[in-house]
């Protein structure tokens, strides 16, 4: 059984600390391979490699870090298909799907080769009298990332194409269910001319990610994944001094009002639900008809389209929707069905039922696509994050109870409303307590030169992922004020100083 392996120093390293685990196919439910576990010396080993190769890169012009990650960008596109395919092997996701996770992650690889203009300065000329004062943007030094299972390429391209960018050496730490995807754009990177010590790879749990954390060299650490673990990685990040950026859950709704195109509606909802098996932090689980009449018109047009869903392997490339991850996160996602079955839910179309018939694949980790009707506010499947391929029914009789709903969930990440109506749209946009938005677009990601990022309990820390947002993250501003000896006051000052 072969073992993955970390990245350092150019090349993959194997792991030294005694300690693995299995890493699954969720489509079969069986393991050829194991990932190496990190120890607290094998990070200590990364980090001082990365400390190492930081001034250098850090000196390294912007254009010419902007190149490498140019040529990053080509071969990124290039074997898109390999890339997918070590996914979809891992995480169980459609071969289709997987590409367009690649495909969304090398948008903020093209972003972030626009390091020569995101990282200008500003200047002023005669603040004072004879006194000049430029700002610069420089890069902190050594950031980790600590990436989720559900997006093992994009997630962590929300975060080193724009790290390195900004002259940082960067250190991830992927999940450890599906590993390999980060070996392979670490060899990418270092065949664009990537110089060693720059972007290193650290497999591990939770050994590895505390290391990190306490680490003195660590300036930043990025983190997408629950609530409860970015809360976690929050607190410790600062209180040892560091920045953190840590996105957490979600519970995202879409509003369907009266007026709403119900065709256009039910098939937004069918990708948003199901797409991915559910696992995405911005999948759509909460359906919120406005009136009983839209709800019973849209659940009538959803049944047929989730009951002709085709749930298979990757290797079906037919398949519409894949495996779960784990067999623990299968049976956690039905636990939640029968959860809301016993809390007086009403089962419209039930996943539990579903069996996989393919040869070979029949203990793969699969749920169908599940519907629940009638679910309320004090229901354990509309309290917390599913995970599935789930989506539960919330009927509401107006637009303000609507809002209402959406305002009184502590997650705040991704929202959408579907209506002809702007007046409508407008007002749910400027409203809506929610840090994305869509306006007839189910799943409403934002492009990589805007930046990712939800409120309340979806986000700890100030700064969003991408765009310029990751730019002021992944920075530090300095400023100098000058003054040459023609311009300068030979006698002592003892006052607070002027410049005019």
């Amino acid at each position: 059984m072969s073992e993955i392996a970390h990245y350092y120093a150019g090349s993959r390293q194997a792991g030294t600390s005694g300690r693995s685990q299995p890493v699954f196919n969720p489509a079969t439910g069986s393991s050829e391979k194991t990932v190496a576990l990190a120890s607290t010396q094998e990070v200590d080993t990364v980090v001082a490699a990365a400390l190492e190769a930081w001034p250098a890169w850090s000196k390294t012009p912007a254009l010419r870090r902007a190149r490498v990650l140019d040529r990053f960008k080509t071969i990124l596109w290039e074997r898109a298909d390999q890339l997918a395919e070590a996914i979809s092997a891992e995480h169980g996701k459609t071969h289709d799907d997987a590409l367009g996770e690649v495909t969304r992650g090398l948008e903020v690889v093209e972003f972030a080769t626009s390091a020569p203009s995101f990282m200008k300065g500003e200047f002023s000329e005669n603040v004072g009298t004879g006194v000049d004062s430029h700002m610069i943007r420089q890069s902190l030094g050594v950031v980790a990332g600590i990436t989720p299972f559900n997006f093992p390429a994009m997630v962590p391209m929300w975060m080193f194409p724009v790290a390195l960018a900004c002259g940082n050496c960067f250190i991830l730490k992927p999940s450890e269910r599906d590993p390999s995807a980060s070996l392979l754009m670490a060899e990418w990177l270092t065949e664009a001319g990537l110089p060693e010590g720059v972007f290193s790879v650290v497999q591990g749990d939770k050994e590895a990610v505390d290391a990190l954390l306490h680490h003195p060299d660590i300036k930043a650490i990025s983190f997408v994944g629950s609530t409860p673990i970015a809360q976690y990685i929050h607190q410790t990040g600062t209180a040892n001094g560091k920045r953190v950026q840590a996105l957490g859950g979600a519970k995202n709704h879409m509003v369907i009002m009266p007026d709403a195109d119900l065709d256009m509606a039910a098939g937004a909802l069918m990708g948003a639900a199901f797409g991915s098996a559910g696992e995405r932090c911005m999948a759509i689980s909460v359906a919120v008809p406005v009136t009983d009449a839209v709800a019973d018109a849209l659940i009538e047009k959803l049944v047929p389209q989730i009951e002709a869903l085709k749930i298979g392997p990757a290797s079906d490339r037919a398949s519409d929707m894949g495996p779960l991850v784990t067999e623990q996160h299968m049976n956690k996602v039905r636990g939640y069905i029968d959860a809301g079955e016993a809390e007086g839910a009403k089962i419209v179309v039930d996943g539990r039922t579903f069996k996989q018939d393919m040869q070979g694949y029949e203990n793969g980790y699969f749920v169908g696509g599940t519907l629940i009707d009638d679910v309320t506010p004090d229901m354990s499947i509309w309290k917390e994050e599913i995970f599935g391929p789930v989506l539960s029914v919330v009927r509401r009789n107006n637009y303000k109870e609507a809002v209402d709903l959406i305002h009184s969930h502590e997650y705040a990440n991704g929202v959408a409303v579907f209506t002809r109506d702007g007046d409508v749209a407008r007002n749910f946009s400027n409203e809506i307590e929610v840090g994305m938005v869509g306006v007839n677009v189910p799943i409403p990601v934002p492009m990589a030169f805007h930046s990712f990022g939800g409120w309340k309990a979806s986000i700890f820390g100030d700064h969003h992922m991408h765009g310029m947002e990751g730019v002021r993250f992944y920075t530090r501003i300095k400023t100098t004020t000058t003054r040459w000896p023609s311009g300068m006051r030979t006698q002592s000052e003892f006052v607070m100083p002027t410049l005019g």
